[in-house]
């Protein structure tokens, strides 16, 4: 890990500050946003119930944008729902992406699973509310029945907090997203009227332009920027909602590591720019140091908080306003539309993606299964009935007046019924024995396996039993601060379990640290000598002192044949050793340390005591669960 970035990637008991992932911020971001949209939607209902009138009122103001003489022209309640919700999918479309490139989905047969639970779980839906509806004038409501909402769901899991195991957050958040894009077609195909053709044409070559600009390579985001507002005016012109555009956009975004090249590239730069601080260096180092993130990690860090924080809940405040009485009530649950939505959503969803999870599983004799146990993904079933912000999108679309009311009772009446059946399917898995809770929450599927070379004890350097169920392994620079702050966590880890075995493995990141190089080889010389880890041990103890001089007295100190050492080290002996180690990480797509991997499966929270004893506990139930085990 560099210095220049590692002052955020430590976090154990010390005053660095907590490692921070994509994914770790995603999730921390949609715990906070559940509770400001929670109190959106209850600052919505107040307002109305207090001026029903005056809600609407403020909501139906007009707000027109003119350049020359071409403007467009919307209520403010228009330019949120199909101007800012763009954004909101826009980041729906980001997280998918990284998903599909470094996370879940990145083994392709695994897209298969959320595709097929997906389309299952608006398909049932619909049909509940096309059953109910049956003969009445509001069937064409349809729509408003099927799509999950995610920032609920994501913050519905986050609140069940352990509860539910970690892998569900990603096949739910894949889910959801199939839903998404589903339903945006949904709503450009039976929800738009009048649709110009030329306008559509024009939006679709423009999303042409934008693939191809991607495969030169471009990495400038006004060029995006501008593109993509040129589509969702074309498609807004079309009469087709330009939501559409936001999710589109998202999922054409690559995800990617920083790779360990573009790090050293990025050092380089700031290096020049330290020593001589000009302006050109500046914007250099800067352009440098962006480049080596990828775009679609930037931008979700960009737009994530304001969707999330701003743009969701103006949506809710928006939207969610209705009169809530006792008449109001009675009328709205005796309606097919109220009834509609609340049973597809609450009844259908669970149903249908438990079913379609099972029968995938069956007929693909196992190759295709969830990611967790069948109770976490019953649990997610029910989680992914929380509809709200395209339902309620959906239902401005097709009703007015009184059957949009009676909507929005719906899908807020399915948004607390689908928390409240979670909660009690969590809490009926909670009173099973532990094996059985085991099984029902963490399953016994396949996990992804990141560790492109595995552990050989031949080869590699193990701390604890060969035969243990779980294995740490670390990523490691003798000089690098972080792995020393470290290094107690792992000897607390290796007292606190008996079953764990730990293995060490080079990553000097010489552009940083220059003396890691020679360190990473006076380990290898202590090996010749069976000494490995005492001289591990001595150089994380004194990573300010890695000089020659300084390993030939630690060589003395430890009872080293000296000579032998001198000349090991003298020789570079261990530096093909070494290499080995480093070419393994770059299999490995580790670019900085320490990078830890457990089972083979890299771990991307924090590296505190609390965190890895966390993911340990988590593997050794998993590997108990194994089958043949």
């Amino acid at each position: 890990m560099t210095e220049a970035s590692a002052e955020s990637g430590y976090a154990g008991r010390t005053e660095c500050a907590e490692v921070r992932t994509p994914w770790r911020t995603f999730l921390r971001t949609e715990t906070g946003s559940a509770a400001v949209l929670l109190a959106a939607v209850i600052a919505a209902l107040t307002w109305a119930n207090i001026s029903l009138s005056g809600y609407e009122t403020f909501w139906r103001n007009t707000l027109s944008v003119r350049i020359g003489s071409y403007g467009l022209s919307m209520d403010l309640r228009g330019w949120i729902n199909s101007g800012l919700m763009t954004i909101f999918f826009f980041v729906v479309g980001l997280e998918a992406r990284r998903e599909f490139d470094m996370g879940e989905l990145r083994e392709r047969r695994r897209v298969a699973l959320p595709l097929v639970a997906g389309i299952s779980g608006m398909a049932l839906p619909v049909v509940i509310y096309l059953a109910v509806n049956a003969g009445h004038a509001s069937v064409h409501g349809w729509g408003a029945a099927m799509s999950t909402d995610t920032a609920f769901a994501l913050g519905m899991l986050a609140l069940l907090g352990r509860r539910l195991p970690g892998g569900l957050r990603a096949f739910i958040l894949s889910v959801a997203v199939v839903d998404d894009f589903v339903a945006l077609a949904v709503i450009a195909v039976a929800y738009s009227e009048d649709v110009d053709m030329a306008a559509l044409l024009s939006a679709i070559g423009l999303l042409a332009v934008i693939v191809v600009v991607r495969a030169t390579g471009l990495r400038k985001g006004p060029v995006y920027a501008v593109l993509a507002v040129g589509v969702w005016i074309a498609l807004f012109e079309s009469g087709v909602d330009p939501v559409v555009t936001g999710l589109v956009v998202g999922l054409l975004t690559f995800a990617y590591p920083a790779s360990r090249s573009d790090l050293e590239r990025a050092s380089g730069l700031f290096r020049r720019f330290r020593e001589q601080p000009t302006p050109e260096l500046e914007r250099s180092a800067r352009i440098g140091l962006a480049s080596a993130i990828s775009p679609n990690e930037r931008l979700q860090r960009m737009y994530h908080p304001w969707s999330s924080y701003v743009i969701v809940p103006l949506f809710a405040l928006a939207n969610a306003g209705i009169r809530i009485t006792p008449h109001e009530l009675s009328q709205a649950f005796t309606s097919p539309i109220t009834l509609g939505i609340l049973f597809g959503f609450v009844v259908g969803k669970p149903v249908a993606i438990l079913t379609a999870s099972y029968l995938a599983t069956r007929l693909s004799g196992g190759k295709l299964r969830p990611p967790v146990g069948w109770g976490a993904t019953a649990a997610g079933g029910t989680i992914a009935g929380a509809g709200f912000t395209v339902s309620l999108l959906i239902a401005t679309l097709a009703f007015h007046g009184d059957q949009l009311e009676e909507a929005k009772i719906g899908t807020l009446s399915a948004l607390i019924c689908a928390f409240l059946v979670a909660w009690a399917v969590t809490a009926v898995i909670g009173l099973l024995p532990r094996q059985r809770r085991n099984r029902a929450l963490l399953g016994t599927s396949e996990q992804i396996v990141d560790l492109a070379v595995p552990v050989d004890p031949e080869r590699d350097k193990v701390r604890g039993p060969m035969d243990a169920p779980v294995t740490v392994v670390e990523y490691g620079d003798f000089e690098c601060p972080y792995c020393g702050r470290a290094e107690s966590v792992i000897r607390d880890l290796l007292a606190d379990f008996g079953d764990v075995r730990y293995v060490w493995r080079h990553l000097p990141l010489t552009d940083v640290h220059p003396q890691a190089q020679l360190a990473a080889e006076a380990a290898e010389a202590a090996a010749e000598q069976g000494a490995f880890w005492e001289m591990h041990d001595v150089l994380l103890d004194h990573q300010e002192a890695l000089r020659p001089q300084d390993l030939h007295r630690y060589a003395e100190d430890l009872g080293l044949d000296v000579e032998r050492f001198r000349k090991h080290l003298r020789r570079h002996q261990g530096a093909a050793r070494v290499g080995e180690d480093v070419d393994s990480a770059d299999l490995s797509a580790v670019s900085g340390t320490p990078t830890f991997f457990i089972n083979g499966r890299r771990h991307r929270g924090a590296y505190d005591i609390g965190h890895l004893s966390a993911a340990v506990r988590a593997a050794r139930q998993r590997a108990a669960l194994a089958p043949g085990d």
